[in-house]
């Protein structure tokens, strides 16, 4: 067990900082850049924890893990128990203490944070969970979990993003037949071709889909739901009793102004697709190529912009400008990216906004004009909106924008399934349990939420999963 200690010297211990790659080293390569914790750090992150009765933490986590359990199993050395205790309610530890945003979910309501008056000091659950599912992969002791004998149901899951993965794992479990479907050549969604590999290994997301192949469960790729096969002949024709539809948001939204047709205007989709899932830069051996640009401007707050302005970095832009309209406080990235991003150089333009995109003799981008900002009254996300202050217009030279200013949903799906209800954002109604406006239909991820997390995903992913489940037992 776990020395005892007092609420008092628990409160002592200073939160152990994550050891990282060497900022001038990292802006050179694609390797991660936060490398774990090591045992030593992460039993004393875990005897910080105060073991509340009341576990705020817990109501922070979409999907309810045991958090003080698998946090004092860590602390008692048993990190066995504490990766089966995060793997009762959650399947992709691996990836969550990653790139899930805690400090605005299990982190926010902690009682340390909260005693010490600063979220960036509460207990680090995420790292916790990082470093006991890197220690269950490296020891190769991750075994696929069991299934039930066959039921003769088969249900067939449409993408492979984090909801996607969640429902098909759920499913399986219960014996049914399983069958995911993924528009691209290779499944994970926007864990593979959206969050760069500096941030999460591909080899992390490929270790999950392996454990859902060793379920049981069938791929097929290149697969476009809507194209090649719609849904409706996937039931009516191909004997499917039931579907999940996790496509994600993967439209990307532009801005509507002067220039965006430029050549050297990107979407932040398109951008991290050729560098995160056809590996642009490794530039021997890429599958596609990628403009050799100089100096980016990434237009946007959030972590996609990041995720863009850190990969220009890396593929050699000289300088790498981040443009957005709000001041730092309202960005909607998380403050470690933010942190990360400022250290690799990129150079951020607080209330400044694009108000066209301006061309060479060529049609190529050569630089943007852009509007100052001042915040006004608070708008319906909570945060001040910006003005434009008149008569403000000044240039910036570059060779290149990447818009990353959010995503709807890929209409596709909507247009070949009538009788599919869907908001006017694109995304599928649905309800308390996930189902559709339409029998046997279940959707959940970004394709209802919009542009979430991946937590959010799995949690929509389980409750969906719960759902079909308890309507095919009926059946048998």
């Amino acid at each position: 067990m776990s020395d005892v200690l007092s609420v008092k010297e628990r409160m002592a211990i200073p939160p152990q900082p994550m050891p990282e790659q060497d900022p001038a080293i990292r802006r050179t390569n694609m390797e991660e850049v936060s490398l774990g914790y090591s045992a030593e750090q992460a039993k004393r992150e875990a005897d910080r924890c105060l073991q509340c009765k009341t576990a705020p933490c817990v109501s922070g986590c979409p999907v309810g893990i045991d958090i003080p359990g698998f946090i004092q199993a860590i602390a008692d050395g048993d990190n066995a128990k504490a990766i089966a205790t995060i793997k009762y309610s959650s399947l992709l530890p691996a990836v969550c203490g990653r790139v899930c945003p805690q400090e605005a979910q299990c982190q926010a309501p902690c009682t340390v944070g909260k005693a010490l008056k600063d979220v960036d000091k509460a207990v680090a659950i995420g790292r916790l969970e990082r470093y006991v599912a890197d220690w269950e992969r490296e020891n190769g002791l991750i075994e696929a979990p069991e299934v039930k004998p066959a039921t003769g149901k088969k249900v067939g899951i449409i993408g492979t993003g984090p909801a996607g993965l969640t429902v098909a794992a759920d499913i399986r479990r219960e014996g049914h037949e399983v069958v995911l479907f993924e528009a691209f050549h290779k499944p994970g969604g926007v864990m593979i071709y959206g969050i760069p590999e500096f941030r999460l290994p591909k080899k992390i997301v490929q270790q999950e889909i392996d454990t859902l192949l060793a379920m049981g469960c069938k791929l097929e790729t290149n697969f476009v739901i809507g194209r090649t096969r719609k849904i409706v002949d996937l039931l009516e024709k191909d004997g499917f009793d039931a579907l999940f539809v996790g496509t994600g948001a993967g439209l990307p939204r532009f801005m509507n102004i002067e220039g965006e047709n430029l050549v050297g205007v990107y979407s932040a989709n398109e951008y991290l697709t050729r560098s995160n899932l056809m590996r642009a830069y490794d530039k021997d051996r890429a599958y596609t190529p990628i403009f050799d640009s100089k100096k980016v401007a990434v237009l946007g707050g959030g972590n996609v912009a990041m995720d863009a302005a850190r990969t220009a970095v890396r593929l050699g832009a000289e300088e790498v400008r981040l443009v957005y309209r709000r001041t730092e406080a309202e960005m909607p990235a998380r403050s470690e990216e933010v942190h990360h991003a400022k250290e690799e150089g990129v150079l951020f333009h607080m209330l400044e906004n694009p108000k066209r995109i301006l061309a060479d003799e060529r049609g190529w981008v050569r630089g943007l004009e852009c509007l100052k900002y001042e915040l006004g009254e608070a708008d319906d996300s909570g945060r001040r909106s910006p003005v434009p202050i008149a008569g403000s217009e000044f240039e910036i030279e570059v060779d290149t924008v990447i818009v990353a200013i959010g995503n709807d949903s890929n209409p596709l799906i909507r247009q070949t399934t009538p009788g599919l209800e869907t908001n006017k954002w694109g995304n599928i109604v649905v309800d308390e349990v996930g189902k559709s406006s339409m029998d046997r239909i279940y959707a959940g991820g970004d394709i209802v939420l919009g542009a979430a997390t991946v937590i959010l995903a799995m949690g929509e992913g389980r409750k969906a999963a719960k759902a079909i489940n308890e309507m095919l037992a009926q059946e048998v």
